[in-house]
């Protein structure tokens, strides 16, 4: 697998990749795990990525965090901690480099549906992955895409909100 630190181009077996994990998670967690979804970029066809496939377990509630944290633990995960954003909990492999990011987010908090809202729409529309796709690689070659990023986001999710409210989007089932 190539460099994480690089954007890479769209790679098919991302999508195996995230199902093998999905199905360990489903295991592990059972009816713990609302939701199993491949987010970002890794999940859209034809939008180039940095090559970590993220990952968004939805659970009911993100305390107590042992309901989900022990077997996370159990299949490799570390929590991070001094996460910023207080409306999840970020996992990463603890084998380097790793290959998988996981974020735990509470089922219907504006986190995980504008996680999916933002695959839903780039998976729907073209023009918005070819804009997307060439402004990732602008930025990267202006060596400023990980500092610009969430401006990037933010700007995508407005298109994406306006994309679901002309299309009346809701979440479909998850993907695990």
């Amino acid at each position: 697998m190539p460099s994480s630190d690089a954007l890479a181009s769209h790679d098919a077996a991302w999508r195996t990749q995230f199902a093998g994990l999905g199905r360990r998670l489903r295991l592990a967690l059972g009816d713990g795990a609302l939701r199993i979804d491949h987010i970002g970029a890794t999940a859209v066809n034809g939008l180039p990525a940095r090559p970590v496939i993220d990952v968004q377990l939805s659970v009911q509630a993100l305390v107590p965090e042992a309901a989900y944290r022990e077997p996370l633990t159990g299949l490799g995960f570390v929590m991070e901690a001094g996460d910023p954003d207080r409306m999840q909990r970020f996992f990463r492999e603890t084998n380097t480099p790793s290959r998988f990011h996981l974020h735990v987010r509470a089922a219907g908090t504006l986190g995980e549906q504008a996680a999916l809202l933002l695959r839903d729409y780039l998976r729907t529309d073209r023009a918005a992955r070819v804009k997307i796709a060439k402004r990732k690689q602008q930025l990267e070659a202006e060596e400023i895409y990980t500092a610009t990023k969430d401006a990037l986001l933010w700007e995508t999710l407005a298109d994406a909100y306006q994309w679901a409210q002309q299309t009346g989007w809701t979440p479909g089932v998850s993907d695990a």
